[in-house]
Formats: structure tokens, sequence, C-alpha cells
């Protein structure tokens, strides 16, 4: 059986075990999933069933200061406020994360590269709602394994991070560059081959804007929530095909600059994934009176002639697409949303 255990002794087999330096401090930007990933064929390793495609939200994100500390644990700070509850998800994930790097793997009776007895201080600014379907675990645990490379003076390639950060949340692996990320589901049962791929198309013009309806932590968690879908939903088998031709229609977008294109493939694709998971028994509904009103006002903004469209992960906000020579009556039909450039960090 594969273990997260094996995938960090793989990948810090060389490495030097020890702190360079006193603090390590990363940044990394949070994303969005224009063509959704929703269902694991490995829930240990967070492997996917299906490649899936996002693009960076620009300076929105986490940053986080991570240093080593003489104390029995490891002592987790969200936005300045120590976290001395372990029961939080937000700490119980970090904590747990820590553990795979530092853990004993029974069958070889060795060690990772980090000692067990190490323990950390992690400090950790969100300029995001946590937990709200923001991909706030995203760009948490991209930023955190970053800082851990420069704390530890790794100097690791990106797919390495990349497959390091899906440890502790499948969609950070698609955190580590700005711009459209394809997440490559992989083949191999150990994970070696799932991680992040930068797109190498830029598109300058094209703008991002955080529409935050409701900033409080949701009541059933994104894990939660596809485990049931997977387990449940009469339609979910139909999940990879829809993918597949989402992701080329994507793709072929992106590479045009087929505004339209892309436009509707996103939105069209979050829809599907919001039906999907209302057919789980029982139902799962992360959609608010505010984000049902939200999209007729988006709907019908297009249908007076404003290019824009939408997406929704799992939660009630939603995240609007439209060019740069939209922008100005962008913010005058719809003024609470915050303006992102995805290339600018």
């Amino acid at each position: 059986m594969n273990s997260s255990a094996s995938i960090v002794k793989t990948i810090l087999a060389d490495r030097h075990p020890h702190p360079r330096i006193e603090k390590g401090v990363a940044f990394a930007p949070a994303n969005i999933a224009l063509c959704k990933y929703w269902g694991k064929r490995d829930t240990v390793l967070n492997l996917p069933v299906t490649n899936s495609l996002s693009l960076s939200m620009g300076q929105y994100g986490a940053t986080t200061e991570i240093a080593c500390i003489n104390q029995p644990l490891d002592q987790i700070s969200l936005n300045g406020v120590l976290l001395l509850d372990n029961n939080l998800p937000f700490v119980k994930r970090i904590r747990s994360f820590l553990d795979c790097l530092r853990m004993t793997d029974n069958r070889h009776a060795q060690s990772t590269p980090i000692t067990t007895d190490t323990r950390f201080s992690v400090k950790t600014q969100m300029n995001l709602p946590v937990g709200a379907g923001l991909a706030s675990s995203s760009c948490g645990f991209a930023a955190l394994v970053k800082a851990l490379d420069v704390l530890f003076g790794w100097q690791l390639p990106l797919k390495a991070l990349s497959i390091l950060a899906r440890l502790g949340s499948g969609s950070a692996c698609r955190s580590l560059w700005t711009g459209f990320v394809e997440w490559e589901k992989g083949e191999r049962s150990d994970g070696m081959d799932s991680y992040g791929v930068a797109l190498p198309e830029e598109w300058p013009g094209l703008k991002m804007g955080l529409w935050i309806l409701d900033p409080n932590p949701k009541p059933l968690s994104s894990r939660e929530a596809m485990l049931r879908t997977v387990g449940t939903s009469p339609f979910y088998s139909a999940w990879s095909s829809l993918v597949e031709g989402d992701l080329k229609a994507l793709k072929s977008a992106i590479a045009l600059k087929d505004f339209e294109q892309l436009g509707a493939t996103l939105e069209a694709n979050a829809c599907s994934l919001h039906g999907l998971m209302m057919s789980a028994r029982p139902p799962i509904l992360y959609s608010t009176d505010r984000t049902l009103k939200a999209i007729h006002q988006i709907r019908e903004a297009r249908k007076q002639g404003l290019s824009i469209y939408f997406t929704q992960d799992a939660g009630p906000n939603l995240k609007l697409f439209f060019l740069d020579s939209s922008q100005a009556k962008i913010e005058e039909y719809f003024p609470d949303i915050h303006i992102i450039s995805p290339w600018e960090v």
C-alpha cells in the first residue's frame, strides 16, 4: 500500500534534514478551477479521477511563515491569532500534513528527513475567508510547502512541491504558479505522476471578479461533499466524460483567446458540478438565496449585451470572468466585486 510517507521519502531523500535559516516565508495565490476536480481514486494521497484546469487569483492567497520551535506541539496561527483549539479543522489539517513529513514508516523503520520530534511555528496570513469555498486550502498548503522549502533550503523543483502540496489539499498542487494550471491526474498508484503543470499561454486582458456573498465557513466541507457525491449520486459515472470534453473546449478557447467559448464552458462546468451534488443522497446545496439572486443578475446583464460569465466552487460565493474592455461596465453593474488580474501577484 502506498503512503504519504513514501512520497515524502522519495522527494526529500537527498535533501538536508535541518533548517538552513531561522524562518521560511512564502506566498501562494489561491486558484479557481475552470474545469472542476470532483472525485478521488485515492483518498489518502489525494489522487483525482480526472484532470482539472484552474486560473490563479493574483494577489489573493496565503503568506506563510514557518520556523522550528522548542515546544511539545506545533503552534498554528491564522491572521495573527494563535489557534489553541486542537479540534479546529484548520489546525488539524496542518498538523496532519506536518506529521506526514516527520512520521515513521513502520515497514522500513526509518523516519522521513524531518526528524519525528521537530515542531513548527506556522503563521499564515490570508486575504480570503477560510472555509467558504474560496480555495483557501489551495493557497494555504501551497504557501506552506514553499515556506518549508525556503526554511530547509531544499530547492525542490515546482513539480516536487506540487506533489507535496497535493498531500495537504488536492487543489493546492495547482497553486504553485500564476495563470492557467492543469492538474494531471496521473496513472501511477504511488501518485508520483499527479501534479500541476502550468500552461504556457497568458491572457493579460482576462479579468476575474471575486464576489463574496457569504464569508462564513460552509456547513459541509468539500472533502465530505465529494465523498458523498461519488458514493451516492446516480449520475457520477457521467462526470469523467463531461470533464474530458470541457477540458478540450477550455484549452482550445485559451489557445485561440476565444472568450465566449471560455466563459460558456466554465459556467456550464460549474453548473454541472452543482447539479451533480444536488443529485447526491442526501442532496448537497451550497447556493444560498443571495447566490441565486446574483446568478440571475449575471444572466440578466448578459442578456443586455455584457459579456460576463461565472463559476462557483463548493460554497455560496461566485467568481466572475470578463475582459478588461468591459471592466468599467462590470464595476457599474456589480459594485461589490473585487477585481483580480490573475497574472499580477
